[in-house]
């Protein structure tokens, strides 16, 4: 089997290059899934689709190849959310972690995904790590009150091989919208997500209203899927096609900014322990996006 004849179709340039069917772009994602094609295949792939962009069906369809693809967690009755984390963070703490513990003490099962894909960005794995939980090569089910984290690679090797085209070429491609879009469990899960510009706010909003999943939606800390600390974000709910804005953003100058560590994966684990211990205070805006998340999990 080959692709060529969807880079055709796809690699026309951003005004020639024609989108494909839902059902073709599940065949395409399956083979890149399936590993089936080569790293010259793949490569124009990734490069055609950065030049078109995908549609909403597009997106789907690759998400249908996906969740037939990946292992999944087995949730059962558990409330579940997921917290994909891909970015990391640069000039801000990743709190992606923060958010994680504090819904794990409100007696949900957290599942993180992720993988490194920028060397020079602190991945929430590593502050992870400093705090104790150590990413999983064999997952289990989730557990109330407990966060597990998942490496992209033991969800599925293809889309692992397809997010590090990125280190290659340097740019994203449809993997890294589909990890922060996709489902990991084998039943209801709340995916909490963010996106980094206003453009993907509406395509991925077209593609959870699209694919009826149960999602919260804000622009997270650089594209990490927790809320800045220093200003609330507005916050999108999606459940059964239907869309409800929870949260307004925060208008106006900020009259105070809280205090947060440095970047570093050791210091920003010892300011979470000592939020965690009550010792320092939870960020407005991440305690609002608990309360939010805990609303849709726990009603």
């Amino acid at each position: 089997m080959a692709i060529s004849h969807y880079i055709k179709d796809i690699g026309r340039g951003k005004d020639g290059a024609r989108a494909l069917s839902r059902a073709q772009a599940a065949d395409l994602m399956g083979q890149v899934l399936d590993q089936q094609i080569s790293d010259l295949e793949l490569g124009a792939f990734c490069i055609a689709m950065r030049i078109k962009g995908e549609t909403p069906e597009e997106m789907a369809g690759f998400l249908d190849a996906t969740h037939a693809r990946l292992n999944k967690v087995h949730t059962g009755q558990v409330p579940t959310v997921v917290l994909p984390s891909y970015n990391g963070a640069r000039k801000l703490p990743v709190l992606t972690p923060l958010l994680a513990l504090l819904l794990a003490r409100e007696g949900v099962a957290v599942v993180v995904h992720g993988a490194a894909t920028e060397d020079k960005r602190v991945s929430s794995q590593s502050v992870f790590a400093h705090l104790g939980v150590n990413a999983t090569e064999h997952m289990g089910p989730a557990a109330a009150g407990q966060v597990q984290f998942i490496a992209t690679g033991v969800l599925n090797a293809g889309l692992d091989r397809l997010l590090a085209v990125r280190r290659v070429v340097g740019l994203r491609n449809p993997g890294h919208s589909m990890v922060k879009l996709m489902n990991p469990c084998d039943g209801a899960a709340l995916v909490v997500s963010s996106y980094t510009h206003p453009e993907y706010l509406l395509s991925m909003s077209a593609t959870f209203a699209l694919i009826g999943q149960h999602a919260l939606l804000l622009r997270g800390t650089e594209g990490e899927a927790v809320a800045d600390a220093r200003r609330t974000p507005a916050m999108d709910v999606f459940k059964d096609g239907q869309t409800l804005r929870v949260q307004a953003p925060q208008e106006g100058s900020l009259v105070q900014v809280p205090e947060l560590p440095a970047t570093d994966a050791a210091t920003t684990a010892v300011y979470i322990e000592h939020v965690l211990q009550g010792l320092l205070p939870v960020p407005q805006a991440i305690a609002l996006q608990v309360q939010h998340i805990l609303n849709e999990v726990k009603p």
